[in-house]
Parts: C-alpha cells; structure tokens; sequence
C-alpha cells in the first residue's frame, strides 16, 4: 500500500510530528464512539431478507432524505481525499518520518467523516448499501488486494520470492495511480453500512478504521512501513474469518472462517511473508505453528482441506488477471495520447 516516490523539490519540507500509535489510539477511541453510539436493530424495519447477496441492514422503506445523508457526505468525502491525494502528487515530497500539511488535511477529514457517518446512522440509519448491490462492497476491497499482490511483486515477488518481471511494468503502474482506487475502495466500503453493532460490523469498522489511517499517510515513512502493510493484508482474513463464523452456523461456520483464516496463511506463507526481510530461521519460526495449526484443524474438517489451496489460487489467478485489465488500460492509454497528439507518427507498436 504505497504512493511511488516523486522527484524532490527545492522547497523546504515542513514536519509535523507524527507516531503510529497515535494514529493507532485514535482508531481505539473511534471504536470506542462506535461501541456507545452505533445502533442495534431488531429487524423490524428491514425488508424481508431475500437470502444470498442480499444486504439485510437497510430501510425497507427510504426516503430521498435518506439516501441524501448517505450519499452527499460519503461523496464529499471521496472527492475531498482524492483532492489531498493529487495535491501530495503536484507537491512530490520527500518521504518523512511524520506528516506533510496534506496528510494532516486527510487525517481530519477522516476523523470528522468517521465520526459524522456514526450519528448519521442514529438519525438516518441507511449507508449507500440501499441502491448499490453487496458484491460491490466485497469485490473493492479484493481487487485492492489483488492489486497490492501486483504492485509488490517487484518487491517480494509472487511466489516464495520469486518475481515476475513481465509484470513489473504494470506493477509500477499501478503503484502510480493505486491511492486513488485505494481511497476509493475503503471510502465506498466504509459508507456501503451503516453503524451497527452486531459482531460482522464492529469487526469491519474496526479494519476499515485502520485502512483509513494508511490511506492518510500516503508519502510518509509509516504509509510503507512493510510489517504495518503486510498486517493490514493478512487482518482481511482474520476478518473474513470472523465474519464468516458468526453468519454461519456450528460446523459450517468454522469451516468457512477455516476457508478464509487459513487460506490467508497459505497466502502469507507463499507470498507476503517474502517482502519482510526475514531470516531461513525467522520463516520457519511463522511458518511450523502455522502448518501446525492447518493440520490440526484439518484433522476435524478433512472435507475441507482443499480451501487452503482455494484461497491462495484464486487470489494468485486473480493477480494474473488484474495485470491483463491494467496492460489493456495501459495501452488504450497509450492509443489516445497518440490519437490526440501524434496523429501524423505511426500508431504505438506500428513498423
């Protein structure tokens, strides 16, 4: 989850002071508000649930005031980032141990859009979930997954170090643009729900919280710090984990968090653990407790022992596929700005 370097300016750099815990801490007391003020609904203003890929939590009968408190802050907050985000850009800072005058800007417009989305909720209740579809909020933040598997490829590589260098173009170009889809895909997940305290829901905004602490340190040493990105990979299977046992029931319940826990280990295993510069010793000391772990839970659930395959495979395959749409954008880029500027040169790839 980094912004690439820019070439330095001139200017002097003003510092801010800056610690991670203290970020940290405020993620702590956000929970804290969440915890006294999000709601508990017992249903009876829901619309009948209508089973898979249906969001239960929302009004069955909104109103455009409604949708309004839902849709204008989440875009005032979208649009406001991506401003400070291309603001950083044309400023092309040094990276620093503390804050940029942007950062400190995003980090309070976090911090009041966090808060402001809690007391909507009392008073308004619905998120955005009301007119977009749930797969929408689930599939952002797997493609920003998949998209972090591409970029870091040219770091710690793909498979146990390994790097695939066909990819390394378009892994740059990703790590160039990546803050704004980034943004966006923790901004629009964060205001798809409201503020609900059941378990599936303190657990989402607790990540989305810590999500949103990264994406207001883009051009700062901590926005890399590679145990800080790499703990925000792995803690979306811890999540998913979690989500899954309590929407499921006894066996199948710990099965599917199996799929998800222990899937993010293979994936870690075979992946993310390569970029922390880690001894042949300090790489066995993560991964015989975890293989460990595997096995025994397998040893009660053999019929799904396949998951752990499952996970990291399609996470891979969809790392593959991520870099074809991206090659093709990057070449239909490369059409127009020959198109609108070049017209008498040969098309890009041309004898």
């Amino acid at each position: 989850m980094q912004t690439a370097p820019m070439t330095d300016t001139t200017a002097p750099t003003v510092v801010y002071p800056f610690r991670l815990w203290w970020g940290l801490a405020f993620c702590a007391v956000f929970m804290a508000v969440v915890m006294l003020f999000g709601v508990t609904s017992d249903g009876s203003t829901f619309p009948v649930d209508k089973g898979d890929m249906w969001y239960y939590w929302q009004l069955e009968n909104p109103d455009v005031w409604t949708r309004l408190s839902a849709w204008v802050p989440y875009a005032l907050h979208q649009i406001g980032m991506w401003y400070l985000i291309a603001k950083g850009q044309q400023e092309r800072p040094k990276y620093i141990f503390g804050l940029h005058s942007f950062n400190v800007y995003a980090i309070a417009l976090n911090v009041f859009f966090m808060l402001f989305h809690v007391f909507q909720t009392q008073f308004f209740y619905d998120g955005i979930a009301q007119d977009v579809h749930e797969a929408s909020s689930m599939m952002s933040v797997i493609l920003m997954l998949l998209m972090i598997l591409l970029m870091e490829n040219n770091r710690r590589g793909l498979f146990f170090g390994y790097k695939v260098k066909p990819l390394f173009s378009i892994g740059d170009t990703v790590k160039r643009y990546h803050g704004y889809y980034f943004s966006w895909a923790i901004i629009y997940t964060f205001w798809y729900h409201p503020v609900e305290l059941t378990s599936g829901h303190i657990a989402g905004f607790a990540y989305m919280s810590l999500l949103l602490l990264q994406s207001s340190l883009f051009f700062t040493r901590f926005h890399t710090n590679r145990w800080w990105t790499v703990a925000l990979e792995t803690l979306f299977a811890i999540h998913g984990a979690f989500v899954a046992y309590f929407i499921m029931q006894e066996s199948q319940g710990l099965n599917a968090a199996g799929m998800f826990l222990f899937g993010g280990m293979a994936t870690f295993m075979v992946c993310q653990m390569h970029g922390l510069g880690l001894s042949l010793r300090g790489k066995l000391f993560i991964t015989v407790p975890m293989i460990a772990s595997i096995a025994i839970f397998y040893s009660f659930f053999p019929e799904g022992v396949a998951n752990v395959a499952r996970t990291p495979a399609i996470m891979f395959a969809g790392t593959f596929a991520m870099a074809g749409i991206v090659w093709l954008l990057m070449k239909s880029a490369s059409l127009v700005t020959w198109l609108g500027g070049n017209r008498g040169a040969p098309a890009p790839g041309a004898p």
